[in-house]
């Protein structure tokens, strides 16, 4: 039957080329392709899941295939579809003999300019959202992913100022019928600005998001696409920790008496290139959700970062970067004081701490978060003494804002899993991360890559417990990771 329902989705892609061709629609394809070895030893420092439930594999062959096609009717109107095939070898659809195939639709958007309206695109479907964030620091805190939603960009003063906006439905769980005639609120949508102001040597990008969390939503949806163990849920991203264990329980400690409440963001992203080859990057962000419901149910808090590189050598491109975030004080019944985020993807220096940068993408980092915590580092970035040879060392130290009285208290009365032993720090924590990345050109498109990552971290007995930080102890607080492999693009 697989292989029927195979040669008929060749067949109806044959067929709709012809259509295509005969329409004058114009078909471009790119694409990328990776395979790669990871050795990863003692995740989450235990060697075990983040609750301590599992062993982790120390060796894996992770491969990902990547196809974009661009059906161009005009200039002006085209869609593009994306799929991607991604797994370890020996698994799914990289199983011999009797794969079980899953291809996964990632991009599916028509876009189109306005008519009458100059440089006014329309784009809608599911598609790339990334809030603005500095390029120093890779990607948002709060959102960096795909979204469905309807996205318009404008420019406003030619050069110098545009707008993007848009709204998303990022989930909505019971779709078309709720479970029963009783309404249920039962999405999360979000509505989104952004006013990239250019001069010269200078650019600022202030931006907000509002969202409207439903009560009954789902909220077990990753804020990562990595394996399934790995990163949290938006229940712990998006709630505070009494909400995540209650929010749909009356009488309870976070129960969400509104059947939705508004989150909102309010940030800015600034560059600064006047003093060239010195560049500067910064951001600011606040969040809150939740604020007109119980107090446990409320959450809020800042985020910012800064840092500062030297692009006038040939050889390599010094970097040096700090950032602090807001954390826990002592209890859970007042809410959260760290900023609500869903989908992070921020990181300098490609840090093997932080789900950032990393071309070699599953099992790649330690998932620290930085809400909540704050820390220092600096990086050696492009070094290049070798034609087609580029190198990259960072260091990051990272300590946390947060009372270990919350965090303790949350896991024994709330949710055992709602914070996680380096991932979330107490302000007594600290961990450190070190990560070396080669990558050679072996032709235009085709590259070897090599990213190495080494973690260290120190943590609290009383809030974690024995069993956990015994065996980090054992050991030596350490993990590591070497993955190596080949990527390429088309």
């Amino acid at each position: 039957m697989k292989r029927i329902a195979s040669v008929a989705l060749v067949a109806a892609m044959v067929f709709g080329t012809f259509a295509a061709a005969h329409a004058a629609t114009e078909v471009k394809m790119t694409g990328d392709a990776r395979v790669y070895g990871n050795f990863f030893e003692n995740r989450n420092y235990t060697g075990w899941n983040k609750t301590g439930t599992k062993t982790s594999d120390n060796f894996e062959i992770w491969e990902r295939f990547r196809l974009r096609s661009d059906f161009i009717a005009n200039e002006a109107v085209k869609f593009r579809l994306g799929i991607k095939v991604e797994d370890v070898w020996g698994h799914g659809t990289f199983t011999a003999a009797n794969p079980d195939t899953a291809v996964q639709v990632d991009l599916a958007y028509m876009q189109f300019m306005l008519p009458g309206c100059d440089g006014v695109q329309v784009t809608a479907g599911l598609q790339d959202v990334n809030l603005p964030q500095s390029g120093l620091f890779y990607g948002s805190p709060v959102w960096n992913d795909k979204m469905a939603a309807l996205v318009i960009t404008a420019p406003i003063i030619d050069k110098t100022l545009s707008a993007m906006a848009g709204f998303g439905r990022l989930i909505d769980t019971n779709r078309t019928y709720d479970t029963t005639t009783t309404q249920k609120a039962d999405e999360l949508d979000a509505y989104f600005l952004a006013l990239p102001i250019t001069v010269d040597g200078f650019k600022a990008t202030p931006w907000g998001m509002v969202a409207v969390a439903g009560r009954n939503a789902d909220y077990t949806y990753k804020d990562t696409t990595d394996v399934a163990e790995s990163g949290n849920n938006f229940a712990n991203t998006l709630v505070s920790a009494a909400s995540s264990s209650n929010m749909t329980t009356p009488g309870t400690v976070g129960y969400w008496k509104n059947d939705q409440n508004p989150y909102f963001w309010v940030g800015g992203a600034f560059e600064v290139s006047a003093l060239d080859p010195v560049k500067f990057y910064a951001d600011v962000i606040y969040g809150a959700g939740a604020m007109n419901d119980h107090k446990a149910a409320k959450r809020e808090g800042w985020m910012v970062d800064a840092g500062v590189e030297y692009t006038g050598l040939d050889v390599v491109t010094p970097q040096v970067f700090g950032f602090w975030s807001t954390g826990e004080d002592k209890s859970t019944m007042n809410g959260s004081e760290r900023m609500p985020y869903m989908r992070s993807q921020w990181g300098p220096g490609n840090s093997f701490l932080f789900d950032s940068s990393q071309e070699l993408g599953k099992g790649s980092n330690m998932y620290t978060d930085p809400v909540g915590n704050y820390g220092i580092g600096a990086s050696l970035n492009n070094i290049s003494f070798i034609d087609k040879l580029t190198n990259r060392l960072t260091f990051v130290y990272v300590r946390g804002n947060n009372s270990p009285r919350a965090l303790r208290n949350a896991r024994l009365y709330l949710n055992s899993s709602y914070f996680t032993m380096g991932h979330d720090l107490t302000y007594n924590e600290s961990v450190m991360g070190l990560n070396f990345d080669t990558k050679y050109m072996i032709y235009e498109n085709l590259a070897a890559v090599m990213e190495t990552g080494w973690a260290h971290g120190q943590f609290q007995e009383s809030v974690w417990g024995h069993r956990l930080v015994s065996q980090s102890e054992a050991n030596g607080n350490n993990a590591w990771k070497v993955a190596f492999g080949l990527t390429y693009k088309f």
